[in-house]
């Protein structure tokens, strides 16, 4: 049975699955921090990056860096994206009745493409101060919200029939053509596999850690057994952070008592496309966390923040994100309107 499980997580963890994705935010109220931002991901790697101070869009891969031309078109799609949601802050604040203070607009959107099945996916959703706002639904072409103060902007673009089916083409088509493009950019560097390293400790009276860094890709699969069979119960597992070598870490924790660990075994056992085999490791309680793993971790959540701009979703998403321009400035003026790579 657990010979059968495995081979489902390698599967899983080993698919051709790629994705393009987004990521917009617009703020008010933050005098240090940039007041639009856009961050391109392919993969989960940065390809593309545009502030409102620097006002120019910049490659972040070598493989992206194209003529001159088309990172000026970026540019200027960007540029028109700003000016739009700086605007679109002004009537948020409106509707939700404030006047001053911090507050965030926050879009992201994509697609995902699995180059084995050709099965795709597309997404475009919106928040404001971390909030749900609006998200598209592309099998009934319609706009859905759980937000009053979203009810008329759902109202006016669902109106607009040409601009939803033109949203879903986009998802569906456009961004998985360019998704395909950037990936036979960055093949070598996308598909590329390296083993994770994998190290079991526990630090005074806290949980026990198993902690796997400097893989790729970004899929793995960490369990736990307890002499011997499988261990479901006290296992915190923790996110996929990235290394500043463009690589990932990840933890799994284990809340074993005292004389929990002096009776029994417990192993932790890891799973990914770049291992032969799966790696094992045996807790013992002399056990501690070398120096390095501290300073990747710091490092790593340093590094998470400024890539999306040090703003987080308050509700988690999964999935992959492109590039749209749309404006709620007037109810004349709405929707898509200058569509980016």
């Amino acid at each position: 049975m657990r010979t059968q499980i495995a081979l489902i997580l390698f599967i899983l963890i080993s698919c051709s699955t790629h994705s393009l994705r987004y990521f917009y935010t617009a703020t008010t109220g933050i005098p240090t921090f940039p007041e639009f931002v856009t961050v391109g991901l392919v993969d989960g790697e940065p390809i593309s990056y545009y502030d409102s101070n620097i006002r120019r869009e910049v490659p972040r891969q070598e493989w992206m860096a194209e003529e001159a031309d088309y990172w000026e078109e970026q540019t200027q799609a960007s540029i028109s994206s700003e000016q739009n949601f700086k605007a679109n802050i002004g009537i948020l604040k409106s509707r939700f009745n404030q006047t001053g203070g911090v507050h965030i607009v926050q879009f992201m959107y994509g697609c995902e493409w699995d180059d084995e099945t050709g099965n795709r996916e597309g997404f475009e959703q919106y928040a404001y101060d971390g909030e749900d706002l609006l998200s598209f639904d592309r099998n009934d072409m319609r706009w859905i919200t759980p937000s009053p103060q979203g009810a008329l902007t759902k109202s006016k673009w669902d109106s607009d029939r040409g601009l939803n089916e033109y949203t879903k083409n986009y998802l569906t088509q456009e961004c998985i053509d360019w998704l395909k493009k950037y990936v036979g950019y960055g093949r070598s560097s996308l598909e590329r596999k390296v083993p994770p390293e994998v190290s079991v400790f526990q630090k005074g009276s806290s949980p026990v850690t198993c902690h796997a860094t400097g893989f790729f890709p970004s899929g793995i699969v960490m369990s736990w057994q307890k002499n011997g069979e499988d261990l479901h119960e006290d296992v915190e597992l923790g996110e996929t952070l990235p290394n500043d070598d463009r690589t990932f870490q990840k933890t799994s924790r284990l809340g074993v008592k005292p004389e929990g660990w002096k009776k029994n075994t417990y192993t932790c056992i890891v799973q990914h496309s770049g291992l032969e085999e799966d790696v094992k490791r045996v807790f013992t309680d002399n056990s501690g966390p070398p120096l390095g793993i501290i300073i990747g971790c710091v490092v790593a959540v340093l590094l998470l923040g400024a890539v999306i701009g040090g703003i987080v979703w308050k509700k988690k998403k999964d999935g992959g994100y492109g590039k749209t321009n749309t404006s709620d400035t007037d109810s004349e003026n709405s929707g898509n309107t200058a569509q980016k790579a």
